[in-house]
């Protein structure tokens, strides 16, 4: 039912303003939507994707991935967000291990990073 849908993600966030620059300024999305009370506001990705990040009390709390955004050189955007200051989480854990931020897992290459309220994210291979 859902096979033909878009898939969007939503990041829970304590100031707005301080996420359209992270968002906007340092991962280069394009900001298309926000509210005038600063509650909220909406970036497209590539194609129809779109995230959205909404003003929270529980901004980075999650333990885990929030959103992933799907590459096709992972090592490149990492040394070019890298460029920007963007810090990389480094893991050292049975079966996975960052080398310089990113991992290699069978074929598929990840890195992780949080966003100011310490979010996590995912930039992955295609």
């Amino acid at each position: 039912m859902l096979a033909e849908a878009r898939i969007g993600a939503n990041v829970p966030v304590s100031d707005v303003d301080r996420a359209i620059s992270f968002y906007e300024g340092a991962l280069g999305l394009t900001l298309f939507e926000r509210d005038d009370g600063s509650s909220y506001a909406r970036f497209a990705g590539a194609g129809e994707t779109k995230l959205g990040v909404y003003r929270s009390g529980t901004a980075g709390q999650a333990k885990h991935t929030l959103a992933s955004f799907v590459v096709e050189d992972v090592r490149a955007v990492v040394d070019g967000l890298k460029q920007k200051g963007v810090a990389f989480e480094e893991y050292d854990l049975p079966g996975m291990k960052t080398e310089d931020g990113v991992a290699t897992m069978g074929d598929t290459r990840a890195a992780w990073l949080k966003d100011p309220d310490g979010n996590i994210l995912e930039i992955v291979g295609a």
